[in-house]
């Protein structure tokens, strides 16, 4: 008896790539610090660490908690500046990654967004900019234009005006409906959502009786937040018609699956690669063996089957 061929491939954007796994931004830096570990040219793509204006330092220390599942990070969107990532950074990680790469840009104003997301319209090397209006780390910018599906509009509306590079909207779950702010982010142009982003979450130093962090509360990530994660994805892929990509808390294969078959086209790997740098390799690993015991051949066929 034939067995059918396990297909992973899948197409983001008009762009083939070889499997689903993307290493979300702020947990992979800029992809070439994990070539010392494994050969990264493996991964379906990379989202880079989140890119501002000007170079940023960050939040002051501590900026991570620990959780019983998960952790909780307010590192602040540090990052050397969008010229600096454009001309050095993307340079870099050419040595060691030879597939298309997605820019993460962050702001705190519509002029910000607008002047860092088509700084990259020359880079050949980026599929795409996602649009972080949803980072709850960042002091009056990031959730300021992600929790008001009025002002996510006009933002992405300004965007795409002069950025040339399709357009990818990264949602907070921190909202009323995500649903409506995706759908803002659609109907504004924006060309696919990746979702979610952290919870607001924070944790206390019972001996100093104050807050953790020093900024008092971050964003809640990993495999306690799946579940959310799932079901957002799930109402997310039923409200728009633009590719969703899901994150939230992914660990292992069968939460790829099953974030694929709530209508994710492709994942993203975050807080994981923090506790396992090998995570994204061992999930593209297992990938086949998990479908074959689900009886999946090719995974396009489960997206959003539920």
């Amino acid at each position: 008896m034939e067995t059918k061929k396990i297909t992973l491939g899948t197409k983001l954007l008009g762009y083939q790539l070889d499997n689903p796994i993307i290493a979300a931004s702020g947990t992979f830096g800029f992809g070439y610090e994990f070539a010392e570990y494994y050969d990264i040219n493996i991964l379906g793509s990379i989202s880079l660490k989140g890119t501002t204006k000007e170079a940023r330092y960050g939040n002051p220390l501590p900026r991570i908690a620990e959780c019983p599942v998960g952790m909780i990070n307010a590192i602040g969107l540090q990052n050397p500046g969008v010229e600096r990532v454009r001309t050095e950074e993307l340079s870099k990680l050419k040595r060691y990654y030879s597939k298309k790469v997605i820019a993460n840009v962050g702001g705190h104003s519509f002029e910000e967004y607008v002047y860092v997301s088509s700084a990259f319209n020359d880079s050949e090397s980026v599929l795409a900019v996602e649009l972080n209006v949803s980072c709850p780390n960042v002091k009056g910018g990031g959730m300021v234009f992600g929790t008001d599906p009025e002002i996510l509009g006009r933002l992405v509306k300004e965007v795409k005006k002069s950025c040339t590079k399709p357009l990818i909207v990264k949602l907070s779950p921190n909202v009323k409906d995500i649903s409506e702010m995706a759908l803002s982010a659609e109907s504004n142009g924006a060309d696919g959502i990746s979702a979610i982003n952290t919870l607001l979450g924070m944790r206390i130093d019972l001996k100093a009786r104050k807050p953790v962090i020093s900024v008092g509360k971050g964003g809640y990530s990993g495999k306690g937040i799946f579940p959310v994660a799932l079901k957002m994805v799930n109402d997310i892929y039923k409200s728009v018609s633009i590719p969703v990509i899901g994150m939230g808390g992914i660990s292992d294969s069968y939460d790829v699956i099953e974030m694929m078959m709530a209508g994710a086209t492709c994942v993203m790997i975050g807080t994981e690669n923090l506790i396992n740098p090998y995570a994204c390799k061992d999930i593209i690993e297992e990938l086949p063996i998990t479908m074959e015991k689900l009886q999946i051949n090719n995974l396009s066929e489960i997206v959003g089957c539920v």
